[in-house]
C-alpha cells in the first residue's frame, strides 16, 4: 500500500516592519490600531488552480530593532497542499507566490475590502516530483521589501517559504455510500504521476443497511403499519397530520455502513446510534439535539466484538445565504459509549448547496497544522462519491485506512440524514428498499 507524493508549500514566520508614519496611525485614517493592525493575502499564481489558491493571515508588527523572528512571535503558518496531478503540471514551470500586504482589519464591508493595500511581495517557487523522493527545500527566508506602484518600498516583510513532503493515501468510493459500492485506492507509486488520472485498484467493499426494527417510533398519530397509503388518501387527512405521518415514515434511524477488506472480513463500521430527528416545531435537525454515529473497529482480528474508535455528530444550521451541515468528530479514549470520555478532534461547517470538505488536522510545534484526514462531500441532491485522503504517518495498516473510510461514509450520509424532514429521502435510503431483513 504505497502513498501518493503530495507536497506542502509552507509560508511561515510572517512579520511586518512599518515606517514610523504607518506604525502609529491616526484616528479616522481607516487603519485600526491593535497588536496586529495588518494582514496579508497570499496567492499561489501560475499554477494549475483556477482561480489561484488564496489564503489570508494576520501580520504581527515588529519594531525596527527586532532580532530575527522566532516561530513563537510570528504568525501561524499558511499551508498550500499540492497533489501529484498539480505537481506534474508544474514540472519545469516555476510558479509565483504573491503576498499582498494590507493595513487595517481583514474582511469586507459594503462589498469592498476593509483593508488598505500597502504593497506586494513576489517569490518564485519551484515544485516538482523527483524520481525517488521529494525532499524538503527552502525557497526564501528573511526580510524583503514590500513594493507599491513604481517600485517604491513602503515596508519590510519577514517570511520563510519552504516545501516539504506530505505523502497521503487516497481512496475513493465507486458510488454513493448508500449504494454499497467498492472503495478504490487511488494512485500509489508511479501511478500517481500522470496528470490525466491515477491508477485505481479495489481496496474495500462497503455495505449499507437500514434496520427496520429500530426505525419504529411511538407517536400519537395513526400508525403507518395499519393504515395503507390509499386509505390515507381517501380520508384526506388534515395537512398537519399528513406532515407528521411523513416525518414518521422517513425516520433517519438505524443506518449502518460496514467496511470489508478484500477477503470479505469486516474491518470497520459506521453505525447511527442517535437518531436524526427534527427539533420541536421545525423540520430540521438542530445543534441542540444532533444525530450521531459511532465509528467502530473489531476488538481483535476476526472478532465479532466491536470497539468504538470515534463519534461523529451532525446537525443542520441556518446560514445567512445557505444552510450548512455542522459536523463534530470526537475520538473515543476507552471502550465505553459515554460522550464525556471522548476527546474533541475536529468541527466543520459544509454548505448544503455547494458541498465542501470535512477536514481533520493536528497541531505540531515545529510544522504548524499537520494533515490527518480529508473527505469530500457533495451538495444536497448531487451524486456523491467521496474522495478520502489520509496522512501516511497516521495509517499503519489497512485497518487504520478502513476507519477513515467509515468516517467518510458517515460524513457523506449525514448530508442526507440532515436534509429537511419535509423532503422525502431518496429511494436508496428508504427502509422499503432494504431487502436484508
Amino acid at each position: 500500500m504505497d502513498p501518493c507524493p503530495f507536497i506542502r508549500l509552507i509560508v511561515e514566520s510572517l512579520a511586518l516592519k512599518l515606517p514610523p508614519a504607518l506604525s502609529k496611525p491616526a484616528a479616522g485614517t481607516g487603519v485600526h490600531p491593535s497588536t496586529t493592525p495588518c494582514f496579508c493575502v497570499i496567492q499561489l499564481q501560475d499554477s494549475p488552480f483556477s482561480p489561484p489558491q488564496t489564503q489570508t493571515a494576520p501580520l504581527p508588527l515588529a519594531s525596527p530593532d527586532t532580532p530575527p523572528i522566532s516561530s513563537a512571535a510570528a504568525s501561524a503558518p499558511v499551508i498550500f497542499s499540492l497533489d501529484p496531478p498539480a505537481l506534474s503540471c508544474l514540472a519545469g514551470k516555476p510558479a509565483r507566490l504573491t503576498v499582498s500586504v494590507y493595513a487595517g482589519r481583514s474582511g469586507r464591508a459594503c462589498w469592498f475590502s476593509s483593508g488598505r493595500l500597502l504593497g506586494r511581495v513576489r517569490v518564485a517557487v519551484e515544485l516538482s516530483l523527483e524520481s525517488e523522493a521529494v525532499r524538503p527545500a527552502v525557497m526564501k527566508s528573511g526580510w524583503v521589501s514590500v513594493l507599491c506602484g513604481g517600485g517604491r518600498s513602503v515596508a519590510r516583510l519577514h517570511l520563510v517559504v519552504r516545501s516539504e513532503p506530505d505523502p497521503r493515501f487516497v481512496f475513493q468510493f465507486g458510488g454513493e455510500p448508500e449504494c454499497s459500492p467498492v472503495v478504490f485506492q487511488v494512485g500509489g507509486g508511479d501511478g500517481c504521476l500522470t496528470p490525466s488520472g491515477c491508477i485505481r485498484q479495489p481496496a474495500f467493499s462497503c455495505r449499507f443497511s437500514a434496520d427496520r426494527r429500530r426505525s419504529a417510533r411511538s407517536s400519537s398519530c395513526l400508525p403507518l403499519e395499519s393504515t395503507s397509503t390509499s386509505r390515507l388518501k381517501s380520508f384526506r387527512l388534515p395537512r398537519f397530520l399528513t406532515h407528521r405521518l411523513h416525518l414518521q415514515r422517513d425516520q433517519r434511524k438505524g443506518w449502518t455502513v460496514t467496511i470489508h477488506d478484500l477477503s470479505g472480513s469486516p474491518v470497520a463500521a459506521a453505525s447511527m446510534i442517535t437518531p436524526f430527528v427534527p427539533s420541536p416545531g421545525s423540520d430540521r435537525v438542530s445543534k441542540s439535539n444532533p444525530g450521531s454515529w459511532l465509528i467502530l473497529h473489531p476488538a481483535s482480528p476476526y472478532s465479532s466484538n466491536w470497539m468504538p474508535w470515534g463519534r461523529l455528530q451532525a446537525w443542520r444550521e441556518r446560514g445567512p445565504s445557505d444552510a450548512v451541515l455542522g459536523l463534530r468528530f470526537d475520538l473515543a479514549i476507552d471502550s465505553g459509549l459515554a460522550a464525556s470520555s471522548d476527546v474533541p478532534i475536529a468541527e466543520s461547517m459544509i454548505s448544503f448547496k455547494k458541498g465542501g470538505e470535512f477536514l481533520i488536522d493536528g497541531g505540531d510545534m515545529a510544522k504548524g497544522r499537520v494533515f490527518v484526514m480529508g473527505s469530500t462531500v457533495e451538495g444536497e441532491g448531487r451524486v456523491s462519491q467521496p474522495k478520502v485522503q489520509m496522512g501516511a504517518q497516521h495509517v499503519v495498516c489497512m485497518g487504520d485506512a478502513a476507519l477513515f473510510v467509515a468516517l467518510a461514509a458517515a460524513v457523506d450520509l449525514s448530508m442526507d440524514a440532515c436534509q429537511l424532514f419535509s423532503k422525502k429521502l431518496r429511494k436508496e435510503l428508504s427502509y422499503d428498499q432494504q431487502n436484508s431483513f
